[in-house]
């Protein structure tokens, strides 16, 4: 079994998001955490799916010259909310949240989440995409919403697993835990590939 093979690396995360933490840790793996601090600079030239996996693939690059690669697997990861070919990105303060969060009313919107993951020399990317559909919001329950979660850290301004996603998502079509950060099937199926030489 992989989690069984997984034993024999030493297996790094290369981001601060709690909620990708968490998610790891859900998949019953050991790991450790390096805290990468590359500002995320959004390449203009990509498209949202390529910006994602160059995103993962940049946090696993900020750490990789201080491990030992032979015994190591990175995993790196970044998650974009769009609306049209559009990154959202996170907001820079409340007002723009507002504003996010009204765009996204009534709406559907594409989550992409890229993966990057690193042993000895050879990289794996990928990336997976869910659709949300959000019932209508009204100002108030933005203004709630906001004000007792300060969304500010998050894509598109919101988190499925909070308040809003309880209230206001009407269905998605893919993976739920993509929208969280870590579409964690897709991580599975690249750990076994990334492992299957050794």
């Amino acid at each position: 079994m992989l989690l069984d093979k997984l034993k024999s690396y030493s297996i790094v995360l290369a981001s601060q998001s709690p909620r990708r933490k968490e998610l790891l840790s859900g998949l019953g793996i050991d790991f450790t955490i390096h805290e990468n601090t590359t500002e995320e600079v959004l390449p203009q030239h990509l498209t949202p799916c390529q910006t994602v996996e160059y995103l993962a693939k940049n946090k696993v690059d900020s750490i990789a010259p201080q491990y030992d690669l032979q015994k190591t697997i990175i995993i790196g990861g970044d998650t974009v909310v769009c609306r049209g070919n559009n990154i959202m990105g996170k907001p820079s303060d409340k007002r723009h949240a507002i504003e996010m969060l009204q765009q996204l009313s009534g709406e559907k919107h594409i989550v992409i989440s890229g993966l990057c993951v690193l042993h000895k020399k050879r990289y794996l990317c990928n990336h997976d995409q869910t659709t949300v559909y959000f019932n209508p919001l009204t100002d108030e329950e933005i203004m709630y919403y906001i004000d007792f979660y300060h969304p500010f850290d998050k894509a598109g301004a919101y988190g499925i697993q909070e308040w809003i996603g309880y209230q206001a998502i009407e269905r998605i079509e893919g993976s739920f835990y993509n929208v969280v950060g870590l579409p964690t099937h897709l991580l599975w199926k690249m750990l076994k590939e990334i492992t299957d030489d050794d």
